[in-house]
């Protein structure tokens, strides 16, 4: 009998305009041209990633858990419904407290010339769902107090600042019961763009 936590696995979920797949090590080739930018760093720090590197990461991430099996990952690539282009990723980071139930710390990133169209908002969204119907029952986020984008999809997803700054960033909190009903079209990107390797 083990003490490591089994995580719920990402499967893929379908939004109006975008189908949220798992993440695969095959989609490096692909993600590298969307995630080759360096204002995608501007608020997160960093520089974009090789695509040897981006392949690493990914297949990290595609393990589904941190190696010490405390954290699950849960990773989706957002492709577009009308081309079949990737626009970007949403993560999530899964927890389990000492008090309380499954939490999740989520990030979002879409590729620039992607950006103002809301897919940042509708995978988040869709992502948050997700998570809800696995049992998470909290939501956080570290988002960088200029980033207005970024904090325009936290509201969305019915979080709100704290006092807390880590890093420069503001945690924002809240229950996924703070869920809207429908998908909200929202605008841009991210957050941290990848979990802990």
């Amino acid at each position: 009998m083990t003490d490591t936590p089994l995580w719920p696995s990402a499967t893929p979920v379908p939004t109006a305009r975008l189908c949220l797949e798992p993440l695969r090590v095959g989609h490096a080739r692909e993600a590298v041209a969307v995630l080759d930018d360096a204002r995608l760093h501007e608020w997160t720090g960093g520089t974009p990633c090789t695509l040897d590197e981006l392949a690493a990461k990914y297949r990290r991430q595609s393990a589904g858990r941190s190696p010490d099996g405390r954290h699950g990952w849960l990773n989706w690539m957002l492709r577009r419904l009308a081309d079949g282009r990737l626009v970007g990723t949403v993560q999530a980071t899964l927890s389990r407290p000492e008090r309380g139930g499954l939490e999740a710390e989520l990030a979002w990133v879409i590729g620039v010339p992607h950006q103002g169209r809301g897919y940042g908002g509708e995978g988040a969204l869709a992502m948050a769902g997700r998570l809800r119907d696995h049992g998470v029952v909290a939501l956080t986020a570290h988002i960088h107090p200029g980033h207005r984008a970024s904090a325009g999809i936290a509201r969305a997803l019915g979080l709100r600042p704290t006092d807390r700054v880590d890093e420069g960033e503001v945690l924002w909190r809240g229950p996924v019961t703070a869920l809207p009903a429908r998908t909200a079209r929202t605008p841009r990107t991210s957050r941290r763009p990848a979990p802990p390797p």
